[in-house]
């Protein structure tokens, strides 16, 4: 390269570098985001981990891939330890993550994402203490400093992460701002091992600050803010809301909606149910859809049947509350009804179709020879082949009552919910749910949800799970020692 070459990019490189060592996080205008580099989720997703934050503070230039520079990281890293300082207060710790935060709200994917491994990788417990901590605690073990000891090993590796995500929630809106930041970072997380340290933190922070006791469980009606309901049709995550016909059915008065609110997210239900009372377990979600059919007569509702429940925040994955929402509200619909003596789901069955694909095979070897057969005269194959089987269900729908397709079909269903398990839990991520708080799969469904979503998830197929109150714990059990509790006749349906 000749002189003059390597001159002129030296000195854009260094007309770079001074620009953005001008920005500041706690000025929206004069942040990061004023020499941002944009790129899609898609291609941060692409890029390789690159450098440790470690290497890149102590360098002078920034590598392509990189989106601040290593005097804007350093910058940015002095900002974020200037929020623990511990010669600070909680106020003015918190309004120094204020000022963050509201860099972060204006920053480019990529500039947020260098914030995220400054989290993660610069605020860790300090090795040699821990170290030290824990052989002074092993020592102690048995004697009357045992406790003392225990307790210095505890403070010991506490991360001074922790500290920081304690000052980020105490400034109004730092709560939702932690929430929406973890949300953007876990489709990262798989790409990224460098951020699980951060997100494993969040999730721990998050389950003492979301703790069941601190949540408020509120009934949602057609009287509550024309806020909130809308809030209902963006959340819902199982049966899409058309609009506000559709709403306004799902909140008649034969309907009940529930969801659980924490104070510092007053206006944001973290998770809601829908609720249908009717005289039987429903075998169709089409009825309860319906928005012209006549409100059910509460007189003579036995049965609550819970047909939607949808998690709002991607940010509180991990954060288990749904098995303390439906027990509130089996308590709270029992106190309005006392008449009601049946509680269970209409329930998806999200991931059937693709278990099927990979595992019909295995599922027609299982048959005996007089089933294959007849399996296959139906079909028009003999023997049918997995092919065959998974090409006579792509019109489920028509499957006349005692077709060899329909019953295998539902055989195929009842053993994948009752049997097929991973790591010792339901493979099925709805079942995995509903039977860990304690339910038992009651019935199948043909045709249970006939749209197209229901086909392509399971050929339409749905499921009741049932919640006998008297043996929750009984088949809490169970499941911990790696067995389904089911019904009769799914017993008598599986393989």
């Amino acid at each position: 390269m000749s002189p003059p070459d390597w001159l002129n990019r030296s000195v854009s490189r260094f007309v770079a570098e001074k620009k953005s060592s001008k920005t500041s996080l706690g000025q929206e205008s004069r942040g990061p985001a004023a020499t941002k580099k944009i790129v899609s989720a898609a291609a941060l997703e692409a890029q390789p981990s690159g450098r440790s934050t470690r290497e890149r503070l102590t360098a002078t230039l920034r590598r392509q891939e990189e989106a601040l520079s290593p005097r804007v990281l350093r910058r940015t890293l002095e900002e974020l330890k200037a929020i623990v300082d511990p010669q600070v207060s909680e106020v003015e710790g918190g309004r120094r993550a204020k000022g963050v935060a509201l860099w972060y709200a204006g920053a480019a994917l990529n500039e947020r994402r260098d914030m995220w491994l400054l989290m993660s990788e610069q605020f860790v417990a300090d090795a040699q203490k821990t170290k030290l901590a824990q052989a002074q605690f092993a020592a102690a073990v048995g004697t009357p400093d045992e406790a003392v000891a225990e307790v210095r090993y505890r403070r010991a590796t506490v991360s001074p992460r922790r500290r920081l995500l304690q000052r980020f929630s105490a400034f109004p809106d730092g709560i939702r701002f932690l929430v929406d930041l973890r949300a953007d970072m876990l489709p990262h997380l798989k790409a990224d091992k460098r951020l699980q340290a951060l997100d494993v933190e969040m999730e721990y922070m998050f389950s003492t600050w979301f703790d069941v006791g601190f949540l408020d469980l509120r009934r949602i009606s057609w009287d509550s803010p024309a806020s909130l309901i809308e809030k209902l049709i963006k959340y819902e995550a199982v049966h899409d809301i058309k609009g506000w016909a559709d709403v306004k059915n799902r909140l008649d008065s034969d309907r009940r909606c529930y969801g659980f609110f924490h104070p510092c997210l007053p206006d944001d239900p973290l998770i809601f149910v829908e609720v249908a009372l009717i005289d039987e377990i429903a075998s169709c979600v089409t009825p309860l859809l319906d928005e012209s059919a006549d409100a059910a007569d509460l007189n003579k509702a036995t049965t609550a049947i819970f047909y939607s429940i949808s998690n709002t925040q991607a940010g509180l994955r991990g954060v288990s509350f749904g098995d303390s929402l439906i027990k509130r509200v089996v308590e709270t619909l029992k106190e309005e009804f006392p008449k009601l003596k049946t509680f269970a789901t209409l329930s998806p069955i999200p991931g059937f179709r693709t278990w099927l694909g990979k595992n019909a095979t295995a599922m027609l070897e299982k048959l005996d020879d007089k089933s294959r057969s007849m399996l296959g005269r139906e079909i028009g194959f003999e023997p049918p082949g997995p092919g065959h089987f998974l090409g006579a269900l792509e019109s489920p729908l028509v499957l006349r009552e005692n077709s060899k397709v329909r019953h295998m079909l539902l055989r195929c269903a009842a053993s994948y919910l009752g049997q097929t398990m991973e790591n010792g839990k339901p493979l099925d991520a709805v079942a995995r749910f509903h039977l860990g708080n304690g339910a038992r799969v009651e019935r199948l469904n043909f045709a249970g949800d006939p749209s197209a979503k229901g086909v392509k998830q399971s050929y339409g197929v749905m499921v009741n799970y049932l919640y006998d109150l008297r043996r929750l714990e009984k088949h809490r059990a169970l499941l911990s020692q790696g067995k389904v509790a089911v019904s009769a006749d799914i017993e008598w349906l599986a393989f």
